[in-house]
């Protein structure tokens, strides 16, 4: 609902701006966001900037006569909308402005991304009743949405969400054990091991942009709570080591060698398989690789096998192909085993968050399903079945290119059909309000980013009719 408000607020503040009398703040708004624009980035400088000229413009719009009789809260509604149009026309000018932010940003994402292989919640103290996956996979994912929005409110939005998660996880196990409710020692470790999984982009640049250029006067309460504990969590993931982990030193730096050497492999798989794959976002997955690779032997078996050989030369073909097989042979292992070797490391859940990200519903119960669910759920099948058929197609025998051919058109023809449902769905939420919601696939990202490219697009539109309706009016500072 607080994406609703802002949404609304949003609205209501270009509905006024639309207002005759409101010409002198339109001409105002876009003075401030061209000499803003033109200057070189000095994030402090900046900062002041933004925050002074809200601080003004929340004085002049007390004092106005479209306020009149207004309550705080539809002011404050009014001031919301104002921030939002503001930073969201200047956040590519703001937002990472400076090599050392992008910097930062870089090596923290690095360091996460090893950590996260080997830590375990004992290694932050974490008490086991205390411990919840599916808690924790939720609040990860709402973490994971912080890069989706531009104004600063919507971004501390992701935290708060997320903090609150993990505040409700808390204060339900102490309850259930007849304990004092939680403070700062046991959330704190939490948020910490919740931010290694979830890996947030950009966690560095978010965190100095809400800090930056949110209203000071609503960093208040308990989102100035939720957002300084974000703030020590970053802190503590930037200086981790051996201590902070409860880790001896060599085992330590073992951990480290091994989590890079692990990424360092993958990542040059996926390079050079990344030309043969046809992901919308360009990435391949790890259970991709293993069956691109199963399928690279199982073909060359295969023409192995379908080649006819003559009788003279069939001993010198046969150790010429046995030779240059048994290579790839010994590396790849089966698929019996590659289903063990993946329950062993799920159990022993270095990883499971990780993996089980794609799979957002894999925890939910049946009361946390919505309508707008059925759309994400349908699609998710859809792509299980597909993926499935196609692994099993090409563990198969010569079958396996007539499935493959006709399976993808299948697929299209059943998203075609769906297209219309799912553009007047989208009309549907558009008219209720842009909404939170814990999906972070595919289908729902695109939803989200839909709201926000209209809202972004409405903008200018909105800009250029509130001028014309003023346009004779003066201009206020």
């Amino acid at each position: 609902m607080e994406n609703a408000d802002v949404f609304l607020g949003l609205h209501d503040f270009l509905e006024r701006m639309r207002q005759p009398s409101a010409a002198d703040f339109v001409k105002s708004i876009k003075s401030f966001i061209v000499s803003f624009s033109n200057n070189a980035p000095d994030p402090e400088r900046d900062s002041a900037a933004v925050q002074s000229f809200l601080a003004n413009m929340e004085a002049a719009f007390r004092a106005h006569p479209l306020w009149a009789g207004c309550s705080e809260e539809e002011l404050d509604s009014a001031l919301e909308g104002l921030e939002k149009y503001v930073m969201t026309k200047l956040f590519t000018r703001v937002f990472a402005s400076i090599p050392d932010d992008v910097k930062t940003d870089e090596q923290l994402s690095e360091k996460i991304a090893l950590v996260q292989q080997f830590v375990r919640p004992e290694n932050l103290d974490i008490k086991a009743s205390f411990q919840n996956e599916t808690s924790w996979l939720l609040a990860q994912k709402e973490l994971q949405k912080i890069n989706m929005y531009k104004a600063p409110r919507d971004k501390l939005v992701c935290i708060l969400n997320c903090c609150k998660v993990i505040n409700n996880l808390l204060l339900n196990a102490s309850i259930a054990l007849n304990e004092n409710p939680p403070g700062a020692d046991e959330f704190l470790p939490v948020l910490i091991y919740v931010t290694i999984k979830a890996n947030p982009p950009q966690l560095h640049s978010n965190l100095l942009y809400i800090q930056r250029y949110r209203r000071q006067s609503r960093l208040v309460g308990e989102a100035a709570y939720f957002f300084t504990n974000m703030l020590s969590a970053e802190s503590f993931i930037s200086n981790i080591d051996a201590q902070a982990l409860s880790m001896e030193e060599s085992e330590f730096e073992r951990n480290m060698e091994s989590a890079q050497a692990l990424l360092s492999g993958l990542s040059a798989d996926m390079d050079g398989l990344s030309n043969q794959n046809d992901e919308s976002e360009g990435q391949i997955s790890v259970e991709q690789l293993i069956q691109s690779k199963h399928q690279g032997v199982n073909s060359t078996k295969e023409k192995e096998h379908l080649t006819p050989v003559r009788s003279s030369e069939s001993k010198s073909v046969k150790k010429v192909t046995f030779a240059k097989d048994q290579e790839p042979i010994t590396k790849v292992p089966s698929l019996s085993e590659l289903e063990n070797k993946g329950a062993t490391m799920l159990l022993k859940e270095e990883k499971a968050s990780q993996v089980f990200q794609e799979y957002p519903y894999l925890f939910a119960q049946v009361g946390d399903l919505t309508i707008s669910d059925v759309e994400d759920l349908l699609n998710n099948y859809k792509q299980l079945v597909f993926k499935y058929v196609c692994l099993s197609k090409g563990l198969g025998s010569a079958a396996s290119s007539l499935p493959s051919s006709v399976l993808p058109s299948q697929v299209q023809l059943q998203v075609e059909t769906m297209k219309a449902p799912e553009e007047h769905k989208r009309v549907e939420l558009n008219d209720e309000s842009e909404k939170d919601t814990s999906e972070t696939n595919d289908s729902s990202n695109q939803v989200l980013n839909s709201n926000e490219e209209k809202v972004e697009s409405q903008l200018p539109e909105d800009e250029e009719k509130v001028e014309q309706g003023g346009k004779n009016d003066e201009t206020s500072k």
